[in-house]
């Protein structure tokens, strides 16, 4: 495995990692003819960028739902793991995609519509979590402060 460039909206042009690159064989929610992805770590953790390779210009803040609601599950049955090729929900990477308005501190993260991850085989696919407790706009910094 090597390395190639890739333009992305939040560094620009960088080197990546092959192991970085994703494949949404359907796309996420509303960008569904966007298929290729890397997985980027933020300049602030614990963020991640999910950056398309196809669009510069569409790049998706991501979160760890666990860093503020430790409870999280996405909910996923077996049939929606067999899609990426899992077997056991514990092999996933799930994130969630955060909304950060002109108020920074009123960030919300989609726990709904999780987006997971087979890291082996580096497939991934949002979901529509079944749980009712999650919801499309949590507030992460409200939850986080009630956590401590």
């Amino acid at each position: 495995m090597g390395t190639f460039q890739a333009q992305t909206k939040p560094f620009g042009s960088i080197e990546v990692d092959e192991r970085q690159k994703l494949l949404f064989p359907a796309g996420l929610l509303g960008f569904e003819q966007l298929r290729e992805f890397v997985l980027l770590d933020a300049e602030q953790a614990p963020f991640y960028w999910l950056q398309s390779l196809e669009v510069t210009d569409i790049a998706f803040v991501l979160i760890d739902p666990r860093v503020f609601r430790p409870d999280y599950s996405p909910a996923l049955g077996p049939e929606d793991l067999a899609e990426i090729g899992l077997q056991r929900p514990e092999e996933a990477l799930d994130f969630a995609i955060v909304t950060i308005p002109a108020d920074p501190s009123r960030m919300t993260a989609n726990l709904q519509g999780p987006v997971v991850i087979n890291k082996e085989a580096r497939i991934g696919r949002q979901f529509v979590s079944t749980d009712t407790r999650w919801q499309v706009r949590h507030p992460i910094l409200q939850e986080l402060s009630a956590a401590c």
